[in-house]
């Protein structure tokens, strides 16, 4: 309750329109358990984040552009992407890589990959809706420390992710990261905590995981080099789907060199301090993990804040 009341506080300055809402205000949209609060703000919408890249893609593809998937990039240099099959020469280029950004030559201590996983129950019957709320779709999250996430999606199902999953040493990537049975275990057990009528195993018929971007001072980016022709978007944490849209937009403005308010925007040309370096980046990213565990546990036991855990914003750059 204390953070969700400061972030409504710090986010007064910027008109976003974030409010604070009472316990039964926010359980009539969310019913949860032990809902003691929440933060509300209108200008939140669920999508398909799969269909909004198709059609994008087929979007650009009408216009002319040729999209080459299953081209692995070997290596960025000034005018000239290196791929498994080839050469390919451009004015510029774009380096929107996210997770996927250590395995580059060169930029293995640029963003770190840390994985988010989700699961999606079967479409649940209208009794249970009638308690849980969500009448509107609203997304919903909380303020405990190991972010957790879901939505109503548009055939009732409830999809639900959370993070918790370790950090690989050397930012490693792999499809088996994101089907860690222990993270699955956990996010099951939360969203039956939160919402005990799905019963004691929720009926997940899919889960998933990949990794998200994470630069050291967790701030997104935007921007374009002149000088060498290569531009970046990227390290939206777990923001991605509407940032990602934005800085393409924003990259356009760049690239073309139109003058626009998004081209204005501070997070352009921001540079993110790297990385430490291996060893040091695992057991600072698992020991962070750990203690936002901790932390989670003894406050949800307790009902006060666990100050101790402040040493995490070193970490995440708050």
């Amino acid at each position: 309750e204390a953070r969700g009341r400061a972030v409504v506080d710090a986010e007064a300055p910027f008109g976003t329109g974030l409010a604070w809402l009472a316990a039964p205000e926010a359980s009539a949209l969310c019913n949860a358990t032990r809902v003691r609060g929440g933060t509300y703000t209108p200008h939140c919408a669920a999508i398909h984040p799969g269909k909004l890249v198709r059609g994008l893609a087929d979007a650009v593809e009408r216009l002319g552009v040729t999209i080459r998937e299953q081209t692995r990039v070997l290596r960025l240099q000034p005018g000239r992407v290196e791929t498994e099959a080839g050469s390919v020469r451009a004015e510029v280029i774009v380096r929107a890589t996210e997770g996927y950004t250590a395995g580059l030559p060169g930029h293995r201590r640029l963003l770190v990959p840390l994985y988010s996983l989700m699961a999606v129950t079967e479409p649940l019957p209208a009794s249970f809706w009638a308690h849980a709320g969500l009448a509107r779709r609203e997304t919903f999250s909380d303020f405990r420390r190991m972010i957790i996430y879901g939505q109503r999606t548009a055939d009732d199902r409830l999809a639900f992710g959370g993070r918790g999953a370790p950090y690989h040493y050397g930012s490693q990537v792999a499809p088996a990261f994101g089907q860690d049975t222990r993270v699955h275990t956990a996010i099951d057990r939360t969203l039956v905590d939160l919402f005990p009528a799905l019963g004691p195993r929720p009926p997940v018929t899919h889960r998933w995981g990949g990794p998200l971007g994470v630069p050291r001072d967790w701030t997104a980016s935007v921007g374009l080099d002149r000088s060498t022709g290569l531009a970046w978007g990227g390290g939206y944490v777990g923001d991605g789907v509407a940032t990602a849209n934005l800085a393409g937009r924003t990259l356009a403005d760049l690239i073309s060199g139109r003058d626009s308010a998004r081209a204005r925007l501070p997070w352009v040309g921001h540079r993110w301090p790297q990385w430490e370096p291996e060893p040091l980046r695992w057991l600072a990213i698992n020991a962070g993990l750990r203690l936002a565990e901790f932390a989670d546990a003894r406050e949800a036991r307790t009902g006060r804040v666990f100050r101790p855990a402040a040493v995490l914003g070193h970490l995440t750059g708050e």
